[in-house]
């Protein structure tokens, strides 16, 4: 493999070069996402049943619910079940062993953030996987308290900054996610549900994520939860 890329650079053969690295981010991606809802199949073993659940995407799996918890105090059995690049999708194809064999009370969901990462994203087909989600769930577990978490704001600038990542920020600008949070607003009315909307804390004046709470323009720090977690206190305790 490394004579390959050694050829290819040799030959200036850039374009080329960066699909084959395009392919093995994505492979290694796809492997990581099955060895994590493999491992979660186990842990649900062990599961209590009727205790509070995260579900969705990176942004939910780096949610370091345990140590706040700690750290506060709270008295909350939470269960995480977010994966990493996970899409409303990836989701719906794995939603016995991320939500239904949980039998959660309450759930709190941030899914489809990296539905907007492209050119072919169309806004009512993540509305229309997001509502078959929603309404599985209903019909699975018709006694959960479903809470549907806005999705976060990004700051390009510090996205940018990352040549492999910068093309992610071409398309998740915070007008799209904007956008799609006031059709999720509305998706949760149709269908009984909860919209929680964290983003206060996390804006800062130009409504971009906050620079010191961001990692690379999306993801953040354990921090950057600490005013996500102080927004979601009351539902959990409800």
């Amino acid at each position: 493999m490394f004579e390959e890329f050694k050829d290819l650079i040799k030959e200036d053969k850039q374009n080329e070069f960066s699909q084959m690295m395009q392919k093995m981010i994505m492979d290694r991606m796809a492997d990581n996402k099955k060895d994590k809802l493999e491992r979660y199949r186990h842990l649900n073993k062990s599961i209590r049943k009727n205790q509070i659940l995260f579900v969705g995407s990176s942004l939910m799996e780096q949610f370091p619910i345990y140590e706040l918890l700690l750290d506060h105090d709270l008295p909350y059995v939470i269960y995480n079940r977010g994966i990493g690049g996970y899409t409303t999708s990836e989701l719906l194809d794995s939603m016995d062993t991320c939500i239904y064999e949980l039998e959660p009370k309450k759930i709190f969901i941030n899914i489809g953030t990296n539905d907007l990462n492209g050119p072919d994203y169309k806004e009512e087909e993540l509305i229309d996987r997001y509502r078959t989600i929603l309404n599985n769930i209903r019909t699975h577990l018709p006694d959960t308290k479903i809470y549907i978490m806005a999705y976060y704001p990004v700051n390009k600038e510090i996205g940018m900054r990352n040549p492999v990542a910068a093309t992610v920020f071409e398309y998740r600008t915070n007008r799209r996610i904007d956008d799609a949070n006031k059709k999720i607003e509305l998706l949760a009315e149709e269908v009984g549900a909860t919209y929680i909307d964290c983003n206060d804390g996390l804006k800062d004046e130009n409504g971009d994520l906050k620079k010191e709470y961001t990692i690379d323009g999306m993801h953040m720090y354990g921090d950057g939860y600490v005013p996500v977690l102080d927004k979601l206190l009351p539902y959990l305790s409800d």
